[in-house]
């Protein structure tokens, strides 16, 4: 199911819509509603067969939209993503039983030579498709508003606070009533792309309270445990005095309430896709050729910047995808990082690609062979 639109997200729709690839096969594709509103032809690199993927849960609602709507297109096409999180989804990327995976972080030192193998012939590359911001959802009435500086969030999340009225809480928020509820923390039970940006994020914040280093893999004491973001965002729903961390639509899904996170500059920003978006602004492209692994500036200065955000890839065979799956991989990725993919994600709590970053995806994957 769809989320409502967002005003905010909107502000992020592509300004300038990239021309779609004609249609590689003797399908036709119907009109339909371009990102705009407005009538447009939709076309795509269609070819028949089926695509088995796996990986991050974060971008479910995005697989989801993309492979619904190119299936539509380009008949005798099926597309299957399990949202099993990004740890699987390598995991499987590896064993060859993925066709392409999710991962809201790129390859571990230790696993690009694995992927790099199973692809044979070149290396395993990152295609950023979905912007997510990571909200910190909580669950306590009465409270409207929270507001919290790094600091304070990393000493919430390692246990060092337990309690809802601590001093460091009452100094973010001098103006609201806290109660003495006992915090209770909900984590990612899975290995996690989202938990990596998270704990990536508290580390380069905070390195003084959060001592337990970055990761797929939840490392600090306490706290409950629940399987994908999905399952993060009931468990913060159903348990008064909890406060999670998950990609944003699912706690614009939930009806959850959402912190303010206070960025480099000290301000404390209320996630928007445009406070989003000015972090995503200053992201740095790493890899080389047609990789696109990205760094994000967790501790941006800049004015209204929200500053937990993850970017989510599609981790794909540079070269190697066997021949009877390249036309369709090329063409179902190709159809996620097109003006009409990307722009549906506006309605659905992500952010789109800025068109520079879309313009290279899309050039990556002209290459894959």
């Amino acid at each position: 199911m769809k989320l409502q639109r967002h005003g905010t997200i909107a502000c992020l729709a592509l300004t300038a819509a990239l021309a779609l690839s004609a249609c590689g096969s003797d399908n036709e594709a119907p009109s339909s509603p371009g990102a705009s509103g407005g009538a447009t032809t939709a076309a795509a690199d269609c070819a028949t067969g089926t695509l088995n993927a796996f990986g991050s849960s974060a971008q479910k609602n995005a697989v989801d939209e993309w492979r619904k709507a190119y299936q539509q297109l380009c008949t005798g096409t099926t597309i299957n993503y399990e949202p099993n999180g990004s740890g699987a989804g390598i995991q499987s990327f590896i064993a060859k039983t993925a066709d392409f995976a999710g991962s809201d972080s790129a390859l571990k030192e230790e696993e690009q030579p694995k992927a790099d193998a199973r692809c044979g012939s070149g290396p395993a590359i990152h295609l950023p498709m979905v912007i997510g911001p990571v909200a910190v959802a909580y669950n306590l009435p009465g409270v409207e508003g929270l507001q919290l500086k790094p600091d304070t969030l990393a000493k919430i999340f390692a246990g060092t606070i337990k309690k809802w009225d601590d001093p460091a809480i009452k100094a973010d928020n001098a103006s609201a009533t806290l109660p003495s509820t006992n915090i209770q923390t909900v984590h990612r039970s899975d290995e996690s792309g989202t938990t990596d940006n998270f704990t990536n994020y508290l580390s380069t914040v905070s390195p003084g309270n959060w001592t337990f280093g970055k990761g797929k893999a939840w490392k600090a004491p306490g706290g409950t445990g629940s399987k994908g973001s999905d399952g993060v965002a009931t468990s913060v729903k159903g348990a008064e005095g909890s406060i999670g961390y998950m990609e944003w639509s699912y706690a614009e899904n939930g009806g959850l309430s959402k912190a303010k996170i206070a960025n480099g500059a000290g301000e404390f920003t209320e996630l928007t896709a445009e406070a989003a978006g000015k972090t995503i602004a200053g992201a740095e492209v790493t890899g080389t050729g047609d990789d696109l692994k990205m760094k994000i500036d967790y501790a941006t200065k800049e004015a209204g910047a929200y500053p937990i955000v993850l970017v989510t890839y599609e981790i794909v065979c540079s070269k190697g995808t066997p021949a009877d799956k390249l036309a369709l991989v090329k063409g179902f990725l190709n159809y996620a990082a097109s003006a009409e993919g990307q722009g549906a994600l506006t309605e659905l709590g992500y952010a789109p690609l800025p068109t520079e970053v879309q313009t290279k995806v899309q050039a990556s994957i002209k290459n894959l062979a």
